[in-house]
């Protein structure tokens, strides 16, 4: 089977396909075979049309993080697997006052996680104090069950019930109160506890895979409703915000218990804690019947005390229970029911609806929700437990002892990697959690500061074991290079710094757990603490490094062995500079990198903010030029602060980009030494003169981005992984390493010896004197730092002020100073002329303000470039193909003016007055009222005396009113002049309906892109945003304001590379291996992250894909519902990402026969993708012409012709009129004016894909001939019609009327253009097609058998495009 599928562009044409991760080159018979048997049995190949971009939404296309792991052989992967699936077993489970049942478990899993199941299952979950015990044995929570003697397939566990403590009792109450929320949307809404929410169940009425079977009872056509709402029909005006959250009927909580809270007389009385017991609960049931508890050693019990007596005696009868449900059963009916109830609702939920995500997730709008009494969540606020803090000894948490010591664990095979992996993984997730409620506690004024005589913008804080300090430049650190705009800046860089050190994993070198926390206006930046670093001063601790940025530096030996082997994957040059003696220091970091040694004898490095080189474009340095790339575009400019850098993923594109020039030179000087060899050397230099010239002129041509990172042991691996890889460039590196005697390195990032590779016959290092003058030559050029191999490396010093270097490095800095311009020009002339490429050919897709930004990021275009992208677009010729995108960047763009004011807007606002002036800032922003007047908050308190004044000492303390002067005008002025100054781009407008009207934003969209940006929440209702009259919100509009928080996402690198090598299975043709390899991928990948990640998401969508085309509907329905949970849960309920699974599942849904949910599932899609983006964007055709196929499927010809039309007409806009969308679009409309009898119309419009068809393909296409088959058809039909309305017309009603054949579309031809715009293609193949086929495939493998043995690069991963998306 050969498949070609358009998530993987295939990236070296032609390339021998090469084995990855599972690199057992034993293995490679056996699945040569497999792939024979799976060849026999399938007689139709598919294939994915590359037309599909659609699969791109750069949502998922990114870098892989580094950490390739090499060191453990990647022969072992395939048999390590095998251990790690060890086969389970089952064991019977004997709970009290159940039946037996069985239960399937694995020998790795603990003890303690029956007691998870159990405590979850509907008919035990109320039991949270008990034992487990096999023939009367105890068994230990913590131990494997390999580990347990007898305990085997069939043995019996006997459920024991056990005594309290105190502690059980709490956990049996929380556990209690978790089974009565578990249906109450109020965390997800609140942003507590990694809830978050998901609608997918209201469109598809629980769970698909019953209905599927439910539904097939022959001809279910009729019943159908296919009406849309009005507001997703094509060019509806009005844009709804309610339907975003439709209501669930399961949400309607069924009460069981009015109160359930702790009882004022606790604690127990010295006497009574003697007779056991621990606490004292009061509750108030359903039936408004007021009882008190005891709960008591032995279990609960009623007493006899009431609200303001104690009477702690046995009332009679007490109802003593072991759990507290069974008491309640007892004593209220209408708890017993509703309790049962919502149970078997609880656990009729898909499983990905409850699980917690790894991040918290926050929703911009919520409903009024009712604030219930709840004693765990009143405890809870007041006492600072983090995850579950009571469940670990010793209380409070030593985060930096944890984050390091995940590191240090083992990693030499699989199992310890996972192990270790899943470690990291787990506490980033918790420290995050723990640093943003400290944060927020901080910015709220909960925690006192260390240093409390200080002004408060000074002031630091620890709490929990993390340390806060705010984004404030103080003690004036930052004064040159722009105070507090650089101290905002400085957080954000540090972690970009923290997140490439730690992705190189050098063992022995240790970073901070950080986390930056924007929330009410402030920056606080939370990290983990050094041991010891509190006692000393920071003069003593400082080994490493400078603390007052270059004036006094230091080395140390040790930090240069550890900082030097990540100066190949972070491409950092070691550099001597000067210190305040005049002696040189040698670094192999910035000066800033600070190298402190912890009391536990660990070597930290902090202050990361200049590990990436500084962006010149940004940097105005008096006496140097830019090149004219840079300043034809107006740079350099000057920026808020001097701390702009490059971003990793440009650094990685550049040296790419160069590696290619390297290639490309040394192979036409090689060529034409071949051709000269009797010819005079001299020419030698002019060669090189001209291919540089040549070869810059082409970089247009031969652009890659690729985000190349270093395995944690520097193999010279680069795994290129982005959106649309150009294949002319891999083609054109592809033909200089041919050229070069069979070295096919394509990428690569570290000295790699040039001649051992460069020339095959050479093997002695650098022999011939002529290629050595060649590769000297070479490197000179593309300023190489050595001059026998290609390395290029940046010096991070560069630049900065306040950093002396030694004169004789003065050519050395020479050329970096020439190689940061390269660089800076490089972003302008080739990184953003191929983004805005990659928009047009839609192979980079944004739909709103974060996917757009990620597509800017991808190709290491940080966002200050906005203004010139869009300046860029403006002067394209193809302007109007790219409409889209310019819409999205103006918003993002204002959005992000506008996030800047409310920063320091905020800033000035008391607690008291937060709602009204958010609410306040958002009427100037967005309401046509041009008068928006603050409403002062009539204070609820005011008191008759004179208010003494008060120091208010927290952050935003002050009795400040400025925030209320502001008005709509001034706000777009300033919106204006920010967007002028920070981005360079003019904006001329002067209010939010001058600029809707002129670029075509939807305010609603603006709402969400502020709203997300800056963390407000408002309700959820109908605002009407064009009223002249009043302002649209008021203060009771604003629900919340929550953090906005930025971490570093720890990888799973051995789950990524089976991701990986599914992939390329998948490329090359090899369907069933891909999907196991795949397949393999999820569950590492489920090891690692727990059951939510964005990750597996995209391992879920391909599988589902894959299980589709491999014809099993049922299995991808399944895969592709988890896939749209998982995305709704972990990413938001209208991310781009869910739009796009959305539209998957819908297909899927379709090819089930499930035809109402399908076109739920696209009208939701639609309504998404109107509030997200309006519905003037190229995904909305591919959406519309699936709507219209589903619509023409159930015949509602009228409705689907509304869609497909509306598809044509953006299909028309974005691909040109004479694109093959385009002509796609002509046919679907023209069969629908077919089903109707319209003949003349569908003529019209199929003779319109003719002409397309005919011009692009030639007559000979079989497209082309179908066209044709299909007009003559349509031409006889329409004959046949007009002879027979002559006939009524003649002979009137006695007329013989020939029977006419109205076609109703047969699903299969509608699946099959389903598919078809989707971007599958099923072709089928005759048995002599597949004999050729394996002959060739067998051809192929034979010369890479013969590739292999002669190049001995066997660690150089094929180049693939993953999709994985990182933070």
């Amino acid at each position: 089977m050969v498949s070609k599928t358009d998530d993987i562009p295939a990236s070296v044409p032609d390339c021998n396909p090469v084995d990855i991760a599972d690199g057992a080159q034993d293995g490679k018979e056996a699945s040569r075979t497999r792939v024979k048997e799976s060849c026999g049995c399938e007689h139709s190949a598919a294939m994915v049309n590359g037309d599909g971009a659609h699969e791109h939404s750069e949502e998922t296309e990114t870098k892989q993080d580094g950490n390739t792991e090499a060191d453990g052989g990647e022969d072992s992967n395939e048999q390590e697997v095998i251990v790690i699936q060890d086969t389970g077993f089952t064991v019977k489970i004997q709970a009290p006052g159940t039946e037996p049942f069985d239960l399937q478990v694995s020998p790795q899993e603990m003890v303690q996680e029956i007691h998870q199941v159990l405590m979850d299952r509907e008919d035990t979950c109320h039991r949270t104090c008990f034992s487990l015990q096999l023939d009367g044995n105890v068994l230990d929570n913590f131990a494997e069950l390999k580990s347990i003697e007898g305990l085997q397939e069939g043995s019996q566990l006997k459920v024991v019930e056990e005594p309290y403590t105190v502690r059980e009792a709490r956990i049996h109450v929380r556990h209690i109160r978790d089974l009565l929320k578990s249906l109450d949307p109020s965390d997800a809404y609140n942003g507590v506890d990694c809830n978050s929410l998901s609608f997918l169940s209201i469109f598809t009425d629980g769970d698909l895979g019953d209905c599927g079977k439910r539904k097939k009872k022959g001809n279910e056509l009729e019943q159908i409703d296919c009406t849309p709402p009005e507001h997703i029909l094509p060019g509806s005006k009005e844009r709804p915000l309610l339907p975003l959250q439709p209501q669930n009927k399961d949400w309607k909580p069924m009460q069981c218990l009015k109160v359930l809270t702790m009882s004022g007389w606790n604690p127990p009385p010295g006497n009574r804690k003697m007779h056991g017991d621990l606490m004292y609960l009061y509750l108030v049931t359903v039936e408004e019947r007021h009882v008190s508890v005891t709960a008591s050693t032995r279990g609960f019990y009623l007493n006899q005390s009431t609200t303001y007596t104690f009477n702690p005696k046995p009332a009679n009868p007490s109802f003593l229970s072991h759990s507290l449900v069974e008491l309640l059963s007892q004593i209220s009916p209408a708890f017993k029911k509703n309790f049962t109830a919502l149970q078997k609702k609880r656990v009729q939920r898909h499983p990905f609806e409850r699980i917690a995500t790894p991040f918290q997730v926050y929703s911009w709008t919520a409903p009024q929700v009712d604030h219930a009494m709840d004693c765990v969540r009143a405890e809870d606020a007041y006492t600072s437990r983090l995850g579950y803090e009571e469940h670990i000894p010793g209380q409070t948490r030593d985060w930096n002892e944890e984050l390091q010591t995940t590191r240090e664990l083992p990693r030499k095979n699989l199992p310890e990697r996972l192990l270790r992996e899943r470690a990291i993984f787990k506490v980033h997730s918790d420290f995050a959690a723990a640093a943003t409620r400290g944060a927020m506690a901080v910015i709220d004024g909960n925690v006192m500061a260390i240093n409390p005589g200080e002004e408060t913008r000074m002031q630091m804080f620890i709490w929990n074991n993390i340390f806060f300090s705010l984004g404030f430049d103080v003690r004036d650190h930052y004064r040159e290079l722009g105070g507090d705009a650089a101290a905002h800046a400085a957080p954000t860089n540090d972690l970009n710094g923290v997140r490439a050190y730690g992705a190189v994993d050098v063992e022995g070198l240790y970073t901070l757990g950080t986390v930056v926390v924007d929330y009410r206006g402030y920056r606080v930046t939370a990290q983990s603490i050094i041991p010891g670093i509190l006692e000393r001063e920071q003069e003593q601790s400082v080994i490493y490094g400078s603390i007052d940025f270059g004036k006094t530096v230091v080395s140390h030996s040790k930090y240069m062995e550890l900082l030097d082997k990540t100066s190949r994957p972070l491409k950092v040059q070691r550099h001597n500079v000067l210190n305040e003696k005049n002696e040189a220091v040698e670094l192999c970091s910035s000066v800033e990198c600070k190298g402190i040694i912890g009391n536990d004898g660990r070597h930290y490095i902090l202050d990361l903010l200049r590990t990436f080189p500084p962006d010149l474009n940004f940097l105005p340095v008096e006496g140097e030029e830019l090149p004219p790339e840079s300043q034809r575009q107006g740079f350099p400019r000057l920026h808020r602060h001097r701390l702009a850098c490059l971003r990793q993923e440009l650094i990685e594109a550049f040296v790419e980009h160069r590696y290619l020039l390297f290639m490309k030179m040394a192979a036409l000087q090689l060529m034409q030494q071949k051709a000269n060899k009797d010819s005079n050397k001299a020419d030698t230099p002019a060669i090189m003169e001209t291919s540089e010239t040549s070869t810059e002129g082409n970089a247009e041509k031969t652009q890659t981005q690729t985000t190349a990172t270093d395995s944690s042991n520097a193999t010279e691996a680069s795994t290129e992984s982005t959106s649309h890889t150009d294949n002319s460039t891999n083609a054109a590196s592809q033909a200089t390493t041919d050229s070069e005697e069979n070295s096919s390195k394509p990428a690569t990032n570290g000295p790699l010896d040039a001649t051992a590779t460069q020339n095959g016959e050479c093997k002695g290092p650098l022999e011939d004197p002529k290629s050595r003058e060649v590769v000297l030559n070479a490197c000179k050029a593309v300023g190489s730092i050595s001059n026998t191999s290609f390395d290029i490396r940046f010096n991070p010093d560069i630049f900065s002020p306040g950093v002396r270097f030694p004169d004789d490095s003065a050519d050395d800095i020479l050329k970096q100073k020439q190689l940061l311009k390269d660089a800076a020009a490089f972003l302008v002339s080739c990184q953003i002329p191929s983004l805005v490429k990659d928009c047009l050919d839609h192979s980079a897709l944004p739909m709103d303000g974060a996917t757009l930004t990620e597509a800017l990021h991808q190709r290491g275009i940080n966002v200050r470039y906005l203004g010139t992208v869009l300046e860029f677009v403006d002067k394209t010729p193809a302007k109007a193909q790219l409409e889209h995108f310019y819409r999205i960047g103006i918003s993002e763009l204002i959005t992000r003016c506008a996030k800047h004011i409310f920063k320091t807007y905020l800033q000035g606002v008391e607690l008291s007055a937060l709602s009204a002036a958010v609410s306040h800032f958002l009427n100037c922003f967005l309401s046509s009222f041009p008068d928006a007047v603050a409403h002062l908050p009539l204070d609820e308190l005011v008191s008759r005396r004179k208010s003494r004044k008060r120091r208010n000492r927290v952050p935003g303390g002050g009795d400040n009113t400025a925030w209320a002067s502001l008005t709509p005008s001034d706000l777009w002025k300033n919106i204006a002049s920010e967007a002028q100054s920070y981005y360079h781009f003019t904006i001329q407008c002067e209010s939010v309906d001058q600029v809707v009207e002129k670029y075509g934003l939807q305010k609603i969209t603006l709402l969400r892109e502020i709203s997300v940006k800056t963390g407000i929440q408002i309700l959820i209702k109908e605002y009407n945003f064009d009223s002249r009259h009043k302002p649209a919100l008021t203060e009771e509009d604003i629900l919340n304001i929550f953090p906005v928080v930025k971490h570093v996402n720890p990888k799973a690198s051995d789950a990524f590379h089976f991701f990986q090598s599914g992939q390329a299975k998948v490329q090359q043709g090899f369907l069933k291996e891909g999907c196991e390899l795949i397949n393999e991928a999820l569950n590492l990948f489920n090891n690692v992250y727990g059951a939510m990640h964005v990750e597996i998401c995209a391992c879920l969508r391909l599988l589902a894909r894959l299980n589709y085309i491999m014809g099993d509907h049922a299995e991808a329905l399944s895969n592709q519902q988890k896939a749209v949970l998982m995305s709704e849960r972990v990413l938001g309920i209208e991310h781009p990402n869910t739009i796009q699974e959305y539209m998957h599942l819908a297909l899927y849904c379709f090819a089930n026969g499930q035809l109402s949910t399908a076109l739920k599932l696209l009208y939701r899609a639609r309504y998404l993708m109107f509030l997200v983006s309006g519905e003037d964007h190229p995904e909305m055709a591919l959406l519309d012409s699936n709507i219209g196929l589903v619509l023409h499927g159930v015949m509602e010809y009228d409705l689907s012709l509304r869609f497909l039309e509306n598809a044509l007409t953006i299909n028309t806009k974005y691909h040109g009129p004479r694109s093959l969308k385009v002509a796609l679009s002509h046919h679907l409309v023209a069969r629908v004016y077919e089903s109707k009898a319209e003949f003349r119309s569908a003529l019209q419009h199929e003779k319109e894909g003719y002409t397309i068809y005919k011009n692009q393909m030639g007559e000979a296409h079989e497209k082309t001939k179908e066209s044709s088959e299909y007009l003559k058809y349509l031409t006889q039909q329409a004959v046949a019609l007009q002879r027979t309305m002559n006939e009524i017309y003649k002979n009137g009603s006695n007329a013989s009327i020939m029977p006419l054949k109205f076609t109703a579309p047969n699903m299969a031809s509608v699946l099959e253009q389903l598919n078809i715009i989707n971007g599958i293609i099923f072709i089928p193949l005759s048995q002599k097609d597949l004999e050729n086929l394996k002959a060739e495939v067998q051809r192929r493998q034979q010369l890479q058998e013969l590739g292999k043995s002669e190049e001995p690069l066997e660690d150089t991963p094929l180049e693939l495009e993953d999709k994985i998306p990182i933070d």
